[in-house]
């Protein structure tokens, strides 16, 4: 049999890639070293957070399953960044570990046009330059016309825990060897990367009276703009303490073993998540951390210990967690400990996260030097997205910079490589007014019902949705209010009086009034805009409130797109460019742009020599 896609790891990037292939009518095998672990949290019992919870809105929007499968299992969910501006507002949940990968699996066995092997891949099939399949540990062969490779942290991984190191792609499992190897031969380039894990502890045994409860929403929202789905499970709180100089001197104690000094790790670690031993040394001047501990599920006594990451000896982790308070008589389970894998060096990739070097093969997720589930999840999502389109000779789905922050992820990728785990930030994002949380659907969800990847409920609550808006504004900016009917809360509320009668929307306009107030204060004139739902209300409040700056985002966009339509051939030489820079001549001839908008965004291109190739082409 030839499979049409296959995706080598079960991990959030191969699940979503598996996923949304299957769901576009191709048949898709999914090789996964352990069924038991397919979409398995290896680290944080968590999803989205700042740019992150984004994400997931995006890959919900076009008909991926991370945003159902964490609202389904979610057991605290808040929003983000409420005190700022609309565009910082992020959703994240805390997860149930196991009922998450339980749910994951459960979609992707319902789906008949996946098949599963539990087996390791040792090898690609090339023939003629293109991909044509797989070979595994157990010298099965499969055959296929593309294929998908998330292998994460797999790739010749080694643990390293104090002085002692071994492999392994995640604790209790094997690394993965031949890939690399294979791909290096072939020409590619690769590197290495770290990544780390804090201990997990007994939940019994930590005295929450000494820590600051954090507790989840009062009226919490959900992910998935689907409206038949909804979380069951009772919210559970967090708790936040923090370390102190007792315990930096005790982890200090152990810095001449520790990996992450002594040159056993050789790779870049992510740097904005750094390990406790890192900061420490790091921010010396600081007598105090901030740590999480969060609830490993609904049905478990374990707990993460978010913001201790380490790969310090064992018995020193151990002891420097009893010195934090809350934790005098902690029990751990199993210690943190750093992973350390291959990458490959994401500029050899097009913008379809195919590779440039052989034909239908794509990577996703952490073998492009990205770190967190959200931005592999939403890499699997493209490349199989991007898979099936080219078996169906259709021009591939690349998403703009001020389309998605899936998009801005791709190409910082692919234009500006990373030699440490990328990170998404919403300061990545140029367009970040225009890429919130509320309106992913209205960006993507069209693009989903294009490819079909909506079921018929969701492409319902779409067009709903759309109606209310519009519904909401049109009452927003149609709608009077008497003085008389609002100033005595107003002046209740310490804010200024209205003198005459004025439009809801020059109301709304004001900084310090939101619409939800203004609601509570149940004015007649304004009883049906009370009827529709919130996350409507809110969508069509902040067009209201940020209608300037959006306006002011698209006509940047407008002008930056003019260069999008400007195509370089694709065997275009620069090197007879003499005029321009060296660094942009070796940069433009290895990336090879598509269009002049992309050569632009390429690090070490100026100005100067994007003016040089305007020329060259005749505008």
């Amino acid at each position: 049999m030839i499979y049409d896609v296959i995706v080598v790891g079960g991990g959030h990037a191969g699940c979503e890639a598996a996923n949304i292939a299957a769901k576009m009518n191709k048949k898709v095998l999914l090789v996964t070293m352990n069924m038991e672990t397919i979409a398995k949290m290896s680290c944080n019992p968590a999803m989205g957070g700042v740019a992150k919870g984004q994400i997931i809105r995006e890959i919900d929007a076009l008909g991926g399953l991370s945003a159902e499968v964490s609202d389904l299992s979610t057991i605290q969910f808040r929003m983000l960044n409420r005190s700022k501006g609309a565009a910082m507002w992020s959703p994240r949940s805390q997860n149930d570990r196991h009922l998450f990968s339980t749910l994951w699996r459960k979609y992707l066995e319902s789906n008949k046009n996946i098949d599963f092997v539990q087996d390791t891949v040792k090898e690609l099939i090339i023939k003629n330059n293109s991909v044509a399949g797989v070979i595994t540990y157990m010298d099965n062969k499969y055959y296929s016309n593309s294929v998908v490779l998330t292998n994460g942290t797999f790739l010749n991984g080694v643990i390293h825990i104090g002085d002692k190191n071994y492999g392994g792609g995640r604790m209790g499992e094997n690394n993965a060897k031949g890939i690399t190897e294979q791909l290096i031969g072939l020409g590619f380039t690769s590197g290495r990367m770290k990544t780390g894990t804090p201990p997990r502890i007994d939940g019994r045994t930590l005295d929450y009276e000494l820590m600051e409860e954090q507790k989840g929403d009062i009226n919490p929202s959900k992910f998935s703009f689907n409206t038949q789905i909804k979380s069951s499970l009772t919210q559970k709180s967090c708790y936040i303490t923090y370390t102190n100089n007792a315990v930096h001197d005790k982890l200090r104690e152990g810095f001449n073993l520790s990996p992450m000094f002594n040159g056993a790790i050789e790779g870049l670690g992510p740097r904005y998540c750094p390990s406790i031993e890192d900061k420490i040394n790091r921010f010396a001047d600081r007598d105090r951390h901030q740590i999480f501990v969060e609830p490993e599920g609904i049905n478990t006594i374990e707990m993460y210990v978010n913001g201790f990451s380490t790969s310090l000896p064992e018995q020193i982790q151990y002891e420097a967690l009893k010195l934090i308070p809350g934790f005098a008589n902690v029990k751990m389970f199993r210690p943190g400990y750093a992973i350390e894998y291959d990458y490959f060096e994401p500029t050899q990739l097009n913008n379809n996260l195919e590779t440039k070097l052989i034909q239908n093969l794509f990577f996703a997720g952490q073998i492009n030097g990205t770190t967190g589930y959200e931005e592999a999840a939403g890499q699997g999502l493209i490349a199989g997205i991007n898979a099936s389109l080219k078996l169906d000779n259709k021009q591939p789905l690349v998403l703009k910079r001020n389309e998605a922050y899936i998009g801005v992820l791709i190409d910082d990728l692919i234009n500006k490589g990373t030699d440490e785990p990328y990170r998404m930030f919403t300061s990545r994002a140029e367009y970040r007014i225009t890429l919130r949380q509320d309106n992913a659907d209205e960006r993507l969800s069209p693009i989903g019902i294009e490819l079909n990847t909506l079921d018929e409920n969701q492409k319902a609550t779409f067009y709903k949705r759309q109606e209310n808006i519009k519904e909401i504004n049109k009452l927003i900016t149609t709608t009077s209010i008497e003085p008389i009917n609002i100033n005595e809360h107003l002046q209740k509320n310490d804010k200024q009086l209205l003198k005459q009668k004025n439009k809801l929307k020059t109301i709304l306009i004001r900084p310090d009034i939101s619409l939800e107030e203004i609601l509570n204060y149940q004015i007649p004139e304004i009883e049906k805009i009370n009827t529709f739902p919130k996350l409507d209300l809110e969508t069509a409040e902040i067009f209201i409130k940020y209608e300037s700056y959006i306006q002011r985002e698209n006509d940047q966009v407008e002008k930056l797109n003019r260069l999008e339509h400007l195509i370089i051939p694709n065997d275009f030489d620069y090197r007879k460019l003499i005029s321009l820079s060296n660094e942009s001549r070796n940069k433009l001839q290895t990336i090879k742009p598509k269009t002049i908008g992309q050569a632009k965004r390429i690090s070490g291109v100026s100005p100067a020599d994007i003016s040089i190739l305007l020329v060259y082409f005749g505008r």
